[in-house]
């Protein structure tokens, strides 16, 4: 594995946000959903799909808190543009778990 510097690190723009929204994403290749998530007023509410449908249902993911990458350029996912990363950790048989905090967190709040 290679190693990055710490300004390579500090690139990286990590937020917390509130999952407002989740849509089904039917025409994705792998089951996925489509998140809308609010990461506070400087940033909005940003947009992403995430293969996450094994371990979450929708009801689960309404109002949680994430993870996410915000300063990627956004990426066409089929029919949408997918705006930020959503963070997770992949489990042995594939699923994908979440990054969130254990505690609440101000939206937007940056990784540090």
């Amino acid at each position: 594995m290679s190693k990055i510097s710490w300004q390579d690190f500090e690139k990286v723009d990590i937020r917390i946000g509130t999952i407002t929204k989740v849509e089904d994403f039917p025409e994705a290749r792998n089951p996925a959903y489509i998140l809308h998530v609010d990461f506070g007023p400087e940033i909005g509410i940003k947009k992403s799909s995430a293969q996450i449908t094994k371990l979450y249902t929708k009801e689960q993911l309404n109002n949680k808190q994430i993870m996410g990458v915000i300063n990627f350029h956004p990426k066409q996912v089929g029919p949408i543009m997918s705006e930020f990363l959503v963070l997770g950790f992949y489990r042995q048989d594939k699923s994908v778990v979440l990054s969130t905090p254990d505690m609440f967190i101000d939206n937007g709040a940056r990784l540090l």
